[in-house]
């Protein structure tokens, strides 16, 4: 058995302020011609908002380019998602909430048109990022082929999160970027591990240079870099990931070997875990299982 997705992760810069948006139908059009196959369309952090950094942004520009997540922006792209038939993953956006807050949201919409998921990061890059944290992880089903996560550029630093978008049932994280500084290294590092210790994929998306240091990558549940950009360049990385991939390498352990989630057993006692003022549970330790079938069918 075999579920495949086919991806393209779009290393770019930033689109301009006047315009964010122009243009940007055209190319996502003319990304899908030259890749027919594509199910899923990933971009940068804030890659439609336009601002050329992420720590360097004023909260003015920053709320200048803010929207609700029902307005003009959302159901622009919307339509583009539902017009070529795709996941499209325009990376995230400024959105304005119902109180005027500030939040950096990624969005996710479906090949039917509709917005399919909406994920607030939840570790803003402080002191130099003004968003109001997010509140809770967000997963999203693709019908017939798995679960994707969300994190958002910083959040990879907190393994809390790759953990329990695993336990959730992800079996792809998608973490768009806009690192503009000198630890896109660690970022890569980063990637890996958290693919490594929760047997996901991660597919990491930077912006492109000028403004951003690029090197995104697509990592496989062992920790292996399937593709990467060389350089800052603008690059789009295609692959076709099976998702079975991840249930292989749960079923048989990282190297044939290593079976995390097959850790402990109903007999064994719960784990304190002061720091969290919380605990495992053996009996919750197990990640959900997706089912592979749309809502509403019996498969």
């Amino acid at each position: 058995m075999s579920r495949p997705l086919p991806v393209a992760l779009v290393q770019a810069p930033p689109r301009p302020a006047a315009a964010p948006l122009s243009g940007f139908v055209e190319e996502v059009g003319e990304l899908i011609a030259r890749f027919p196959q594509t199910r899923l369309v990933v971009y940068p952090e804030l890659h439609l908002c336009g601002v050329t950094g992420s720590a360097d942004a004023s909260e003015d520009q920053l709320r200048a380019a803010a929207e609700p997540l029902d307005g003009p922006r959302a159901r622009q792209l919307a339509e583009l998602a539902g017009d070529l038939g795709i996941w499209l993953v325009p990376g995230s956006v400024c959105e304005r909430g119902p109180g005027g807050e500030l939040f950096n949201t990624a969005l996710a919409f479906s090949p039917e048109g509709r917005p399919a998921a909406s994920y607030r990061k939840i570790f803003p890059w402080r002191p130099h990022e003004p968003y109001v944290p997010g509140d809770r992880f967000v997963v999203l089903d693709l019908p017939g082929t798995g679960r994707v996560g969300f994190s958002i550029c910083y959040d990879a630093w907190f393994p809390e999160v790759a953990r329990h978008l695993a336990w959730m049932g992800a079996e792809v994280i998608i973490n768009p970027v806009m690192t503009t500084t000198a630890d896109r290294a660690q970022e890569r590092v980063l990637a890996r591990a958290n693919a490594i210790v929760n047997q996901v994929f991660v597919l990491s998306v930077n912006t492109a240079g000028p403004t951003g240091t690029g090197r995104s990558l697509v990592v496989d549940p062992e920790g292996r870099v399937r593709t990467e950009a060389p350089d800052q360049g603008p690059a789009v990385l295609t692959d076709v990931l099976d998702l079975d991939d991840v249930t292989r390498v749960r079923e048989f352990g990282t190297a044939g070997l290593n079976r995390m989630w097959d850790q402990f057993t109903d007999a064994d006692a719960p784990l304190e875990l002061p720091l969290y003022d919380g605990r495992i549970d053996p009996r919750r330790w197990r990640p959900a299982v997706p089912s592979p079938f749309p809502p509403g069918t019996d498969g």
